[in-house]
Protein backbone atom coordinates (compact mmCIF):
# COMPACT_ATOMS: atom_id res chain seq x y z
CA UNK A 1 0.00 0.00 0.00
CA UNK A 2 1.45 3.34 -1.02
CA UNK A 3 1.55 6.31 1.37
CA UNK A 4 -1.52 7.98 -0.17
CA UNK A 5 -3.59 4.80 0.16
CA UNK A 6 -2.37 4.40 3.75
CA UNK A 7 -3.37 7.96 4.57
CA UNK A 8 -6.84 7.44 3.07
CA UNK A 9 -7.26 4.15 4.94
CA UNK A 10 -6.29 5.87 8.20
CA UNK A 11 -8.75 8.70 7.53
CA UNK A 12 -11.58 6.23 6.89
CA UNK A 13 -10.69 4.30 10.05
CA UNK A 14 -10.74 7.52 12.11
CA UNK A 15 -14.05 8.50 10.54
CA UNK A 16 -15.59 5.12 11.51
CA UNK A 17 -14.20 5.37 15.04
CA UNK A 18 -15.48 8.92 15.48
CA UNK A 19 -18.92 8.02 14.17
CA UNK A 20 -19.19 5.07 16.55
CA UNK A 21 -17.89 7.08 19.52
CA UNK A 22 -20.30 9.97 18.84
CA UNK A 23 -23.23 7.55 18.53
CA UNK A 24 -22.28 6.13 21.93
CA UNK A 25 -21.96 9.66 23.30
CA UNK A 26 -25.43 10.56 22.01
CA UNK A 27 -26.93 7.72 24.08
CA UNK A 28 -25.06 8.67 27.27
CA UNK A 29 -26.76 10.62 30.07
CA UNK A 30 -25.09 13.53 31.86
CA UNK A 31 -26.62 14.47 35.20
CA UNK A 32 -25.91 17.67 37.11
CA UNK A 33 -27.28 18.45 40.57
CA UNK A 34 -27.14 21.98 41.95
CA UNK A 35 -27.80 23.36 45.41
CA UNK A 36 -29.84 20.30 46.35
CA UNK A 37 -32.85 21.72 44.52
CA UNK A 38 -32.18 21.20 40.81
CA UNK A 39 -31.29 18.09 38.83
CA UNK A 40 -30.78 18.29 35.07
CA UNK A 41 -30.27 15.29 32.79
CA UNK A 42 -28.94 15.95 29.29
CA UNK A 43 -28.20 13.35 26.67
CA UNK A 44 -24.89 13.31 24.81
CA UNK A 45 -26.67 14.62 21.72
CA UNK A 46 -27.36 17.77 23.79
CA UNK A 47 -31.08 17.16 24.20
CA UNK A 48 -32.54 17.77 27.64
CA UNK A 49 -34.01 14.54 29.00
CA UNK A 50 -35.26 15.70 32.39
CA UNK A 51 -35.35 18.63 34.78
CA UNK A 52 -36.28 18.05 38.40
CA UNK A 53 -36.90 20.89 40.82
CA UNK A 54 -37.44 20.28 44.52
CA UNK A 55 -41.02 21.33 45.22
CA UNK A 56 -39.97 23.01 48.46
CA UNK A 57 -37.86 25.45 46.40
CA UNK A 58 -40.82 26.54 44.30
CA UNK A 59 -42.04 29.70 45.94
CA UNK A 60 -42.23 33.29 44.78
CA UNK A 61 -39.41 34.16 47.19
CA UNK A 62 -37.08 31.66 45.52
CA UNK A 63 -37.99 32.30 41.89
CA UNK A 64 -34.78 34.13 40.91
CA UNK A 65 -32.54 31.66 42.77
CA UNK A 66 -34.25 28.67 41.14
CA UNK A 67 -33.95 30.23 37.67
CA UNK A 68 -30.25 31.01 38.16
CA UNK A 69 -29.54 27.56 39.58
CA UNK A 70 -31.36 25.92 36.68
CA UNK A 71 -29.36 27.92 34.13
CA UNK A 72 -26.09 26.99 35.89
CA UNK A 73 -27.04 23.31 35.93
CA UNK A 74 -27.94 23.26 32.23
CA UNK A 75 -24.73 25.07 31.29
CA UNK A 76 -22.64 22.69 33.39
CA UNK A 77 -24.33 19.69 31.77
CA UNK A 78 -23.61 21.06 28.30
CA UNK A 79 -19.99 21.65 29.35
CA UNK A 80 -19.74 17.99 30.42
CA UNK A 81 -21.04 16.83 27.04
CA UNK A 82 -18.57 19.11 25.22
CA UNK A 83 -15.66 17.89 27.35
CA UNK A 84 -16.56 14.28 26.56
CA UNK A 85 -16.87 15.09 22.85
CA UNK A 86 -13.47 16.83 22.89
CA UNK A 87 -11.92 13.82 24.65
CA UNK A 88 -13.32 11.47 22.01
CA UNK A 89 -11.96 13.60 19.20
CA UNK A 90 -8.57 13.88 20.85
CA UNK A 91 -8.43 10.12 21.51
CA UNK A 92 -9.30 9.20 17.92
CA UNK A 93 -7.44 11.91 16.00
CA UNK A 94 -4.71 12.82 18.45
CA UNK A 95 -5.82 16.46 18.28
CA UNK A 96 -8.59 18.56 19.70
CA UNK A 97 -10.87 20.76 17.62
CA UNK A 98 -9.77 19.35 14.26
CA UNK A 99 -13.18 18.20 13.06
CA UNK A 100 -15.39 20.81 14.68
CA UNK A 101 -17.69 18.40 16.59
Amino acid sequence: MNPMQQMLANAKRMERELKKAHEELAAKEFVVKKAGIIEVTIMGDRKIKAIKIDKDALSADNEEMVEETLAMAINEAYDKVQAESDAIEERVTGQRGVLGF
